[in-house]
């Protein structure tokens, strides 16, 4: 192993890079800037190609058409960024393209976003936050292979904070389970003749006149569930006796699991619980280590949108609060008041009024 001390921008463009992506492109805007410019130079020394894009629009459309020859290829932005490229998201998972997506967000405000999209029609992407740099190296090298495996894009939520925290990790290629060949790659191989492949968003298929949008539909639906399923992930502690649960994701996690630990050793009887993937989301791992605390306390960088999955979650088996909210810097990065170890501590001591864990 070769440890060395990297910011979370460029681990993550190495572990892309070990992945075997061999196509970036995208439109600079912090804190997603600081990745373009790691992919910027590093892919061409790989034998690949990074392409500062005209904007956002050009960015998602060249790695569309790189996706469909059958290459590894990413793009990604700011949550604002990511606005305009949504329709062609949505267009890209009904054609079945394994497009890798990083949303260096600003905060934490774009759980919607990345959940829910923006785009038409019934999709979804896969959709993991890492808590700190060591994971993102794994999620990133994970997502490309998920994407793969799923024909389906995976999007990985960022932040300023993981982007520019500096960690000592070891960026090393992981293997993963087998994948089938892209037998339906447009790589040119065919040389266009009477056997043609074609990948489209609507249902097209080769020597066949029309469309059959409802059949279409409902193979996109069952392969999405099926995605649901199997794909949940997510990370708890200290649930045995917990009257008070904590709930985070991503950079946030990172600093409620420290105060649980905090607390723990004090003797209080707190729990955490941190959702891995954001989408397919742990709904019945939650559930089921809120079973029994007397209430659930929600933290999150935004004005309340974890929340709603984690309510829909519980589904009234404890009360749910928020101990999070909007807080972000002047520039609007996301560095806000809120990133403190002592600020959730006195949020998280105020949720503990009444629910028993002091007992």
């Amino acid at each position: 192993m070769t440890r060395r001390l990297m910011e979370g921008s460029e681990a993550m463009a190495e572990a892309a890079i070990a992945a075997g992506c061999r196509f970036f492109a995208g439109y600079p805007m912090t804190p997603f800037t600081e990745l373009l410019e790691n992919f910027a130079a590093k892919l061409p020394t790989a034998g690949g190609t990074c392409i500062n894009a005209e904007s956002e629009l050009e960015a998602v459309g060249m790695a569309w058409g790189a996706c469909a020859t059958g290459a590894r290829a990413a793009t990604g932005s700011t949550g604002q960024g990511l606005s305009l490229m949504q329709e062609s998201l949505s267009e890209i998972t009904r054609a079945e393209l394994p497009l890798v997506v990083f949303n260096m967000a600003r905060g934490q405000s774009d759980y919607y976003q990345a959940t829910r999209g923006g785009g038409h029609g019934d999709y979804r992407h896969l959709v993991l936050a890492p808590i700190d740099v060591n994971e993102a190296i794994h999620h990133v090298q994970l997502a490309f292979h998920l994407a793969d495996h799923w024909r389906n894009p995976v999007l990985i939520y960022g932040d300023y904070l993981l982007g520019h925290t500096a960690e000592a990790v070891d960026v090393v290629r992981e293997g993963f389970d087998p994948l089938p060949e892209k037998d339906w790659a447009v790589d040119g191989s065919r040389g266009g003749g009477g056997d043609p492949r074609n990948l489209n968003p609507i249902g097209m298929v080769p020597g066949i006149k029309g469309i059959d949008p409802d059949s279409f539909w409902k193979r996109l639906q069952a392969k999405h569930d099926a995605m649901e399923a199997a794909e949940k992930r997510f990370d708890q502690e200290h649930l045995e006796d917990a009257e008070l649960l904590v709930v985070a994701f991503g950079s946030m996690a990172r600093f409620a699991r420290h105060v649980v630990r905090e607390l723990r050793a004090e003797g209080v009887r707190v729990g955490y619980f941190r959702p891995i993937t954001l989408w397919p989301f742990p709904s019945e791992a939650l559930a089921q280590a809120a079973a029994g605390v007397r209430k659930v306390a929600v933290l999150e960088q935004n004005a309340g949108q974890m929340i709603d999955d984690v309510r829909l979650s519980v589904l009234g088996a404890a009360p749910v609060a928020p101990i999070g909210g909007i807080s972000s810097d002047s520039a609007g990065f996301g560095v806000g008041p809120l990133l403190d170890i002592e600020t959730i501590r006195g949020r998280v001591e105020n949720a503990l009024d009444g629910s028993g864990a002091r007992a």
